[in-house]
């Protein structure tokens, strides 16, 4: 009898049976930090979402400085996984927490570059709901020369490395590391970081439609979401795990160069 696939709804299918089982704590760890990681994570993630959706549907109500905020926040999903994986006195978990902070420390200064050099394209906007209105009188920024097109690039690699997806999936390696951050958490605190990554998803490609294509409410934009998406799950589905050290040399190597050459391009007008 052949195999039929899982409907399309198991992921929250799988989100609501975890929520109903229990929570178990290992004896010995730090309770309070170990319990309230993912939900820090969590309300991260729902604050980013806001102020992405908030800033593509109505650009007026942006605030000046809204994107750094969005960048601030976006590091904190990282950052509950690595400390909720060092609270949780497991091995596992510790190493895959010390991947996921080499990880993090790796791709984030290529993507802050990327980003700014929208901002100097721009002429110093460093609000969404600005960019947005700019995109809407100039233009995409993917039409403003070769400089936003590399940083284009640089923000696609950065995606599924900040989803923790195939092939930068080296914090949790499941043949390695059982789960790694994950690996003693059950319960609604795993449901909690499952839900985060579900988030992160959809906001991270909906961020760059933002930043890169005018806003996400056109039918260009829709267009350039969905290849975003596309483009994840093919580097997913077709790239080996990479090792940690492998990752590293190549966020601090041909991307850091790559959104190097961008800003610069972006300096002098092209």
């Amino acid at each position: 009898m052949a195999c039929r696939p899982p409907p399309w709804y198991q992921p929250i299918a799988d989100i609501v049976k975890l929520m109903c089982k229990e929570t178990v704590v290992v004896e010995g760890s730090a309770r309070f930090t170990f319990l309230s990681a993912p939900f820090i994570g969590f309300a991260a993630v729902v604050l980013v979402s806001t102020i992405i959706w908030m800033a593509s549907i109505q650009p007026e109500t942006g605030f000046v400085g809204d994107l750094i905020v969005v960048l601030y926040l976006l590091y904190i999903p990282s950052l509950a996984m690595i400390v909720g994986g060092s609270a949780s006195r497991n091995p596992f978990a510790a190493l895959g927490a010390s991947r996921e902070m080499k990880l993090m420390l790796a791709y984030e200064l290529s993507f802050l570059i990327a980003v700014f050099t929208l901002v100097v394209n721009n002429g110093g906007i460093i609000s969404l709901g600005g960019m947005v209105a700019y995109q809407q009188a100039n233009g995409p920024m993917l039409g403003h020369g070769a400089s936003s097109i590399i940083a284009f690039v640089v923000a696609l690699i950065y995606v599924p490395a900040k989803l923790g997806i195939g092939p930068f999936d080296i914090p949790e390696a499941e043949c390695e590391l059982i789960a790694g951050p994950y690996t003693e958490y059950s319960g609604s605190p795993l449901a909690a970081f499952r839900i985060t990554k579900l988030m992160l998803l959809c906001a991270l490609p909906v961020l760059l439609v933002t930043l890169f294509a005018t806003s996400a409410w056109t039918p260009w934009a829709i267009l350039w979401y969905v290849l975003i998406l596309v483009f994840v799950i093919l580097i997913k589905n077709t790239n080996p795990r990479l090792r940690i050290d492998q990752a590293l040399r190549f966020f601090w190597g041909p991307v850091l160069v790559l959104s190097l050459v961008g800003i610069v391009l972006a300096a002098v007008g092209l």
